[in-house]
């Protein structure tokens, strides 16, 4: 019998898994109540927070805080409280906020949907069932995929310039401690020429080099997002390449921009639907977390080697 370390030995058992939604905030001047949703393990005390920032993408309910079952219920299971909103930009709520203030891509209220989060955190804990005390509120961590991984970056001190005005805001969230950053956005200027770039110029506002916390880029070797641009997959790396340490990059070997299907649970519009890569990447993110949330855990290193190594590795891990 092997003696080695595995994955699943470091991050322990997964245990039953309490979700509770919606708990709602009212959030002055916001057009609706900021509706979030809440899982967390059965059992365990002080622990850590993962905010989970939602896509966009072509389904209507999976862009909001049903989402990315796939990722969520694993970090719950295994020892994180998770807390997903609606951010104003969910196919949910286009009915209702069409016209609002900063539509469409509301890039700064998804931002201060978070800091609204950590601010009430302790009413949040309170109107959970079996929750309340068991949350640590030093170790919050913070991961997005895709326009949530564009949301991630400011928090994690990315600038950048409102096209309005022409100034550089900073709405970094010194409170969250790390990040995952899951298929987000890459650089602007003369790379963001794809045919969604004059729809989308947030997407190219954002300056790297002020994003100064302790980030895991996840990038697909497939993700070739050409509506955006014509750089290829790499452009997804450009949150690891453009920002200053320490950051780490993993880069999954197939993945297109689902990521596996980390969204939700057999959703069709997946386009490189792989449940394999999908656990991987859920043991990866958690690892990542747990490390960066307990420092001097050995967590990561033991899933870095049992994940990227042998004869059929998920992917890649370089760091800075």
């Amino acid at each position: 019998m092997s003696t080695a370390t595995t994955t699943a030995d470091a991050l322990g058992t997964a245990v039953p898994v309490l979700s509770f939604s919606p708990v709602v905030l009212s959030v002055p001047g916001r057009p609706v109540d900021l509706h979030v949703r809440v899982s967390a393990p059965a059992t365990g005390t002080s622990l850590p927070v993962i905010l989970l920032s939602h896509g966009h993408g072509p389904s209507n309910n999976l862009s909001s805080l049903n989402g990315y079952a796939p990722l969520a219920n694993f970090w719950a299971a295994h020892g994180f409280v998770v807390v997903q909103p609606t951010h104003l930009t969910s196919s949910t709520l286009t009915h209702l906020v069409a016209d609002a203030p900063g539509a469409p891509d509301f890039w700064r209220s998804r931002a201060e949907d978070m800091t609204h989060i950590l601010d009430r955190l302790d009413v949040i804990e309170n109107a959970v069932p079996q929750l309340a005390g068991r949350i640590d509120h030093t170790k919050i961590a913070l991961a997005g995929h895709s326009l949530g991984g564009f949301t991630a970056a400011l928090l994690l001190g990315a600038g950048l310039t409102d096209p309005e005005t022409g100034n550089v805001v900073h709405l970094v969230e010194p409170r969250i401690k790390a990040g995952v950053l899951l298929a987000a956005p890459g650089r602007g200027g003369e790379v963001l020429n794809g045919p969604m770039a004059e729809q989308w110029p947030i997407i190219g506002a954002v300056d790297f080099s002020t994003m100064t916390a302790p980030a895991l880029v996840v990038a697909g070797d497939k993700d070739d997002s050409r509506h955006f641009t014509d750089m290829g997959p790499d452009w997804h790396a450009d949150p690891y390449t453009l920002a200053p340490g320490p950051k780490t990059l993993l880069t999954l070997f197939g993945a297109e921009h689902g990521l596996g299907g980390i969204a939700g649970y057999d959703a069709a519009e997946t386009t490189d639907e792989n449940p394999e890569r999908v656990a991987a990447l859920a043991q990866l993110t958690a690892a990542y977390l747990h490390t960066q949330l307990h420092p001097g855990a050995s967590t990561w290193q033991i899933a870095c080697e049992a994940l990227t190594a042998g004869l059929d590795p998920t992917g890649q891990v370089e760091s800075k």
